[in-house]
């Protein structure tokens, strides 16, 4: 999916960060520090590195500058709100980026962190399945510590099976 223009993209990234949000609201505060194993992002670092990943390192390289991400951890958000509340100020900077963009800006190459150049488009794409990676993450931690989450289209896969047909093959 090649983006040519910022306003549709900004339309369906804000679907992703809905979704994103809808399963942090799952997320119990006495959780927010826990990770599965000594030396992993905890719940509250997961969120936190969207953010700022997407403040500091896709918004920054898309305007042209080089990456100033510092990392993640509980000086971004010690509890599940200032995590959330970190969250939602870094994507407000980064739309305010990002809406700027025009149709040749999208074509434009930037310079990833690791040296490589791509269209801006493609960072773009890019910064969505980071945020996709880690949401998927925060489920699995949610699960391994036995806390339902929502489906991510309305049903769960046994739903989903309860209502199809037999598939006879």
């Amino acid at each position: 999916m090649e983006i040519k223009e910022i306003q549709p993209f900004l339309e369906y990234y804000g679907k992703i960060r809905q979704r994103t949000k809808r399963l942090l609201a799952y997320v119990p505060e006495e959780h927010i520090n826990w990770a599965y194993k000594t030396g992993k992002f905890t719940i509250g670092d997961q969120i936190c590195h969207i953010a700022a990943l997407e403040r500091y390192m896709f918004a920054e390289n898309v305007a042209g500058r080089p990456s100033c991400y510092s990392g993640c951890g509980s000086h971004y958000g010690g509890s599940l709100s200032q995590a959330i509340e970190f969250m939602d100020r870094m994507h407000k900077e980064s739309i305010e980026i990002f809406s700027r963009l025009s149709p040749d800006d999208l074509q434009r190459r930037c310079t990833t962190p690791g040296g490589a150049g791509m269209p801006v488009w493609k960072w773009l794409r890019a910064m969505v399945e980071h945020e996709i990676h880690h949401r998927g993450q925060i489920y699995i931690y949610l699960n391994l510590l036995d806390i339902a989450t929502p489906p991510m289209y309305g049903l769960s896969a046994e739903e989903v099976e309860a209502n199809s047909i037999k598939n006879e093959l």
